[in-house]
């Protein structure tokens, strides 16, 4: 069964809205700067700290990619999407809430998950989100009153 990860933009993040092209650029930007922490203790990290290649199938076009593994024994996959949700704000009105969508789809390994957690601290950090981790359990990276 497919396990889910909520990146939440809510009112204090740093950011109100995200698109596909933003993440994608940021799982490329990760990916540049694992490979400078490599360059720096003289090892091939980019490899092991980003071990996917981004791909998106015509199905999922606008909507959802996927993280395809280059190394099949200990990775294999992990979608990610953007969608919005109805929620209620601390005033009881009505509101829409931007989310990032981190999927485990069936077959996954205990890597992909690890990985998938690192991903998902690593963006909610950058929009300063409400992580809501594979386990239920919340993270607040978004500035508290």
């Amino acid at each position: 069964m497919a396990e889910n990860a909520f990146i939440k933009l809510v009112p204090s993040s740093a950011k109100q809205s995200v698109t596909l092209d933003e993440l994608k650029k940021l799982f490329t930007y990760y990916k540049e700067i694992t490979s400078k922490t490599g360059t720096q203790v003289g090892w091939n990290y980019d490899e092991s700290a980003f071990p996917y290649e981004i791909k998106e199938t015509p199905e999922g076009k606008g909507d959802w990619f996927y993280l395809n593994s280059t190394d099949p024994d200990r990775y294999r996959a992990i979608a990610v999407a953007v969608g919005k949700e109805a929620v209620e704000t601390d005033e009881g009105t009505p509101a829409i809430q931007p989310y990032v969508q981190i999927t485990l789809p069936d077959g996954a390994t205990a890597g992909d998950k690890g990985k998938a957690n690192e991903f998902c601290k690593f963006l909610a950090k950058k929009f300063q989100a409400e992580l809501h981790l594979f386990n239920g359990r919340i993270m607040y990276y978004n500035p508290r009153k």
